[in-house]
This record gives structure tokens, sequence and C-alpha cells, in this order.
């Protein structure tokens, strides 16, 4: 399985849905970098289940414990390990699955490609897995705000048809966290949660968009061909449970769009090259021109739902299934923190590796 994320600044996933633990392994870090557990243990927060009445109500705290790579409060430079142990696992939720196959769940691909599978929770495909990605991903944007005052903010875009009216060059983290649905559009927002409370009484679910938004980008990250910055970021994003889309700047809207309405024209501010538009989304030639990093990420409707599905046992014959258990409605109000986690694992290892190409030693 492909566990590991990174060239220079690498995290190795490891546990399942149900089993004791989540963790990470964190290999790459610089030494004396100030490793906060509150910072990590806020981003965790964000991320956990059971936050509102709008996600999942699985109750877990999802406290962090290192276990290596940390003294005094600095990391050592060697790898650092994080640990969060699972404490509300009800695996007996599972047992009516055992022989079935969930529609658009890893169930039937898992088990023909590896002869095995994980009913409880879905074991490695469940989004509980992300926990390693963004307690790794604090550190991560630690090391960036310090080094480059870099910030990443991101938020609910759209759920279902109903689409936020906010301007990404300014939203702010406050904005984001101002609600349960982490779309800093107040009538929106309203809008969201009532539509995902009716879906949910339903028995049904909703997909939508996450928007995200970088400041303050170094020039130079990323290269040309296969380490394009957005060809890593697209992979990152697609990593994540649930996505099916991903689009940079422009994205899909830009091919209605003919080149002299695209192009951003460049000018010089205070002795910098600067765009006066941002259609490119901060990349160019698959490396950061500086501007602003804006991208967007698709997610589909919850695959477990509370209604009569049409399936097959593993033994081939059709059955109906009606799924039991804990799940979200919508996923995007908890996929913020993970689309945010993944650039920033993105955008620390890119600088790294331009900061060891560079011979002044700075991006």
């Amino acid at each position: 399985m492909g566990n590991v994320f990174g060239k220079l600044f690498t995290i190795s996933t490891w546990g399942e849905s149900h089993g004791p633990g989540i963790g990470v392994v964190i290999d790459g870090c610089p030494p004396r970098v100030p490793i906060d557990l509150d910072d990590i243990g806020r981003e965790l927060a964000r991320r956990r289940p059971g936050q509102s009445h709008i996600t999942t109500q699985r109750k877990e705290a999802d406290d962090v414990e290192i276990l290596s790579g940390v003294g005094d409060g600095l990391s050592t430079g060697a790898p650092i390990a994080l640990l969060v142990r699972n404490r509300d696992a009800h695996s007996s939720a599972y047992d009516h699955l055992k022989d079935l196959y969930r529609p658009s769940h890893a169930d039937y691909t898992y088990e023909k490609k590896y002869g095995i599978r994980t009913v409880e929770g879905g074991g490695r495909s469940s989004a509980r897995e992300t926990i390693g990605r963004v307690a790794a991903a604090a550190i991560a944007k630690r090391i960036l705000a310090d080094a480059c005052n870099l910030k990443i903010v991101a938020y609910v875009k759209r759920i279902h048809d109903i689409e936020s009216n906010v301007d990404v060059e300014q939203v702010s983290l406050q904005d984001v966290e101002s609600n349960i649905v982490r779309c800093p559009d107040p009538e929106a927002a309203k809008a969201m949660i009532a539509r995902i409370e009716s879906i949910r009484k339903a028995g049904d679910s909703v997909g939508g968009v996450v928007e995200m938004v970088a400041r303050n980008m170094p020039v130079g990250l990323g290269s040309p061909v296969f380490d394009r910055l957005e060809a890593d970021l697209a992979k990152a994003m697609l990593s994540l449970p649930a996505t099916k889309g991903f689009e940079v700047g422009s994205g899909f809207g830009g091919t209605l769009m003919t080149g002299s309405q695209h192009n951003d024209p460049f000018y010089v501010k205070g002795g910098c090259v600067r765009t006066r538009s941002n259609r490119s989304g901060g990349v160019q030639g698959g490396i950061s021109n500086g501007e602003n990093l804006v991208l967007r990420v698709a997610f589909k409707p919850t695959a477990t739902i509370n209604k009569q599905q049409e399936t097959v046992s593993t033994s081939g014959e059709a059955v109906t299934l009606r799924a039991k258990g804990r799940h979200d409605p919508c996923v995007l109000p908890r996929a913020v923190p993970m689309v945010e986690a993944m650039a920033g694992l993105v955008l620390v290892d890119h600088w790294l590796r331009q900061r060891a190409q560079c011979s002044s030693g700075d991006p």
C-alpha cells in the first residue's frame, strides 16, 4: 500500500479506523523546529468526529502523544512519531456488513486486490487515517510560517447546490471557524447547515467543494515536467478520501476564456514582479510565481447512507442493504483541515527541496 508521502519531508501513516490507534512517522523535519502539542491539538480538533450535530457522532478526543523525535519542545532531526488512540470504536456495528459489499466503498476493490479487507470502519480506507496527515501538517505549517510567514486557509465553498459568495483572497481563519459548517459566508452557511440537517433526516448525504488559499508564497516552488507544483498538489488532494476533482486558479472555468482574457499581465511593484490578475492560481510552468496559491477540491456525497441500496454479497447473491452506524451526512466541514494539511505537506516538501537547490540557502 502507498502509505508514504513526500520526498524530503516525508510522512508514513499507519493504523486502522477501529484498531488501537492511528499515527504517523515524520522523517526529514529539520532540527530545532518548535513542536507544540497545542498546535497539533488545535488542528486535530478541527478534523475530529463528534464536533457538531452535522458530523458523525463518534466521540473521539483525538489527543496526540509524541513518541520520538522531540526534546525540550524542539525537533531533534530524528523521525517524529505521533500517536492518537482510538477510544470510541463500535466494531459490532459492522457485523451485518461482513459478507456484503457497500456501494461506492472500497470493500469490493480491496478484497479483489489484497484478498482480504477490514470490515470495521473500512480500515485504512476510512477518513480516520487522515489524523496522521493533519498532525504532521501542523508541524509543516509551523515550518512554513516561521520561514516565510506562509499561511494556508481553506473553507467550504459549496455544499450540494448552495454556493458561498466570498473573496478567496480576503477570507480569514476566524471567518471560516465562525460556524460549524466552516463557510465564511454567513447566509450561505445557514442554508448549508439546513441542507445537511434535512439530508441527514432523509437518511442521505451530499457533497461539495472546498476552496483554499496559501498566502505569502515564495517564488520558485515546484519544477517543470513531473514535479510541477500543481501536479503534486493534485496527487495530494486526490489522495484524500471522497475526493473526485481538483482544479487550480481558473480551473475548468478557464476553458471558457480566450488566451487574451486568461493571461495574467505582469507589472513591477516595490521592485518585485507581480501579476495584475491571478487566473494562474499562483503557479506558472509548474512553479510558484509568488502570487497567492488558489485551488479547489471536489468531495462526493458520503457513501454510507441510511437508505435501501442494491448490492451483492461476497458470494455474488443480490441483496438490499441499509447501512447502520455513525457517519457524516456531508464530509465537507471536516475536510477543510484535511485540504489545508495536504497543501502544507506539499509546500513544506517543495520549500525544503528549493532551499537545498539554492546556493544562498533561501528559496
